[in-house]
């Protein structure tokens, strides 16, 4: 006859659980009852150590040791004591092991049978030994008088009691056992009711198959996907969210809080409202996060998804280069009509000498810029960066210098400077510093009173000076060196911190995201970014970025 097997996965749960807590009783039952007679004699041993540890240090007991006839004082003293610790004999004799009491009067004055040469060294000491009244479990203890060993106590429990206790433990062992292996039964069945109810009837097969099916939709979706539980701890992760905050293999069940994320994308993960397509900064990358509370049971938890933005965000501001590019492209092209007018009319008004002299200082102006550029920056994406910027510069009035120490040979940037994080790096820190000399607005905090986030606009440098932006760019031995400073009002040197954070912008709400890209893109090259003081009062960016690739701490 074939036994039916339960199908689903409660009941498979049930009858294992049923057969596993009655093996579990039995085996329980059965270790209690080999290994309770040990546990009886060290329980034993406890209480004589106790009792008779207690009598050696009685000052009555060192009182009697003192008197012409101990015997008289210590024996009803000894078979109170006995009495009340539950003891089968206490025996309190001299250091030669002369008995002065004894539970059958008959045995006083005779010679102690056991060890007592440990207890003579002032140590207490317990055994098993067959004596008088058979075999016990006896502990003797030195009595001490100014610290010499004046008498001894020896206090014992026999096998025989033991035996008897023993016997009264097992038998309630046993009614117990039959009482947990009856509740365990009720609890499992309750327990697997509802374990039937949330998994639905299906069994381990299915269960299985359902598993598999969410680990590879997990790991296949590219965007990140975090769970956090009531306690914002993080319940699950995928690859995704791993490569892009960076999280390590430890992250499950850690708080939120102790991931060493920003601040602001920590805020939005911990947060209890929904956040919708919010751009947040990491150490390496932009992330668009958004978040959704988990509605039900005891602690509501939260859905994040991440989505990486940093090359999108790479070709905006490659899109914004471009644009400036553009425009400055055709102001130039503006420019080169009105010069090229000016030449013509002066031909066709017989002045060719002057139209000559004309054309050339132009072309001396235009070229002079173009040269140095090109000369002492080999590789052909800066060189277009600062060609292009130059010329922005020039539109608004602002005169862009490259130092004469400048010099970056082609070929010297090695692959780990991609020219996406130069042009990053080197274009915003222009377009900064550009902005602070025309006066358009400088990175000074507003008022105590205004929002930090909101920056005022700086007036134009007093005395009439040209408005100058100076770039070095230098590869020196294994570093690349990129300095940008400005004749503009600079930065207080309580807000050198704050100039980093992404929302510090003069444009108005959605910008400020620039310098925070500049320190990100430092970070990927594993190089340092400094904010100084000019002399003439503007603000001068440092940026080192190490020329040989460096393994990522």
């Amino acid at each position: 006859m074939r036994i039916p097997r339960p199908r689903s996965l409660a009941g498979q749960l049930f009858a294992m659980q049923v057969v596993l807590v009655a093996a579990i009783v039995a085996g329980c039952a059965l270790f209690a009852y080999f290994t309770d007679r040990s546990q009886a004699e060290e329980s034993a041993r406890l209480q004589t150590s106790a009792t008779a540890a207690a009598a050696a240090r009685s000052p009555s007991v060192v009182q009697a040791v003192r008197s012409d006839d101990p015997s008289a004082a210590l024996q009803p003293y000894a078979e109170a004591l006995r009495k009340d610790a539950g003891m089968d004999f206490v025996v309190i004799m001299d250091p030669q092991g002369r008995r002065w009491t004894h539970p059958e009067p008959g045995e006083i004055g005779r010679t102690y049978l056991g060890h007592i040469e440990p207890a003579l060294r002032g140590e207490i000491y317990s055994e098993r030994y067959t004596g008088t009244l058979g075999l016990s479990v006896r502990t003797v203890a030195p009595v001490r008088d100014d610290g010499k060993v004046v008498a001894l106590v020896s206090a014992g429990i026999t096998i025989e009691e033991i035996s008897e206790q023993v016997a009264k433990q097992v038998t309630a062992l046993l009614v117990m056992a039959g009482g947990a292996l009856a509740l365990g039964g009720v609890g499992t069945y309750v327990i697997n009711a509802r374990l039937r109810r949330h998994t639905h009837g299906m069994n381990a097969a299915e269960l299985g198959r359902m598993h598999d099916y969410h680990q590879a939709a997990l790991h296949a979706v590219r965007e990140g996907l975090i769970m956090l539980d009531g306690s914002r701890r993080i319940a699950l992760v995928n690859d995704g969210a791993r490569e892009l905050l960076g999280l390590g293999d430890d992250a499950v069940g850690r708080p939120v809080a102790d991931l060493g994320l920003p601040a602001p994308l920590t805020g939005a993960l911990l947060a209890s409202e929904p956040r919708v397509d919010e751009v947040h900064l990491t150490a390496d990358r932009v992330v668009v996060v958004n978040t959704q509370p988990v509605v039900g049971g005891e602690k509501r938890g939260t859905v994040v998804t991440l989505r990486d933005h940093t090359e999108l965000q790479a070709l905006s501001g490659e899109l914004d280069s471009e644009r400036g590019f553009s425009q400055a492209l055709r102001s130039q092209a503006h420019e080169a009509a009105n010069r090229l007018h000016t030449v013509v009319s002066l031909i066709e008004l017989g002045r060719a000498d002057e139209a000559v002299d004309f054309a050339t200082a132009e072309l001396e102006l235009a070229q002079a810029l173009t040269d140095r550029v090109v000369g002492a920056v080999g590789e052909p994406v800066l060189a277009a960066l600062l060609l292009g910027k130059a010329a922005q510069a020039n539109e608004r009035g602002v005169e862009l210098v490259l130092t004469e120490d400048s010099r970056i040979d082609d070929g010297v940037l090695p692959a780990s400077l991609p020219s996406r994080d130069l042009v990053t790096i080197l274009g915003n820190l222009v377009d900064n510093a550009v902005d602070a000399a025309a006066g358009v607005g400088a990175l000074v905090p507003a008022g105590p009173a205004e929002p930090r986030d909101d920056l005022r606009v700086a007036p134009p440098p007093p005395g009439g000076v040209r408005a100058r932006v100076t770039v070095t760019a230098r590869a020196e031995r294994d570093e690349l060196l990129l300095r940008v400073a400005d004749t503009g009002p600079g930065v207080e040197p309580e807000s050198v911190d704050d100039v980093f954070r992404r929302g510090w912008s003069t444009h108005g709400p959605g910008r400020g995201i620039g310098l925070a890209l500049v320190r990100q893109a430092v970070h990927r090259g594993h190089g340092t970014i400094t904010l100084t003081r000019a002399p003439e009062g503007g603000a001068i960016f440092t940026v080192r970025l190490p020329l040989t690739p460096e393994p990522r701490p």
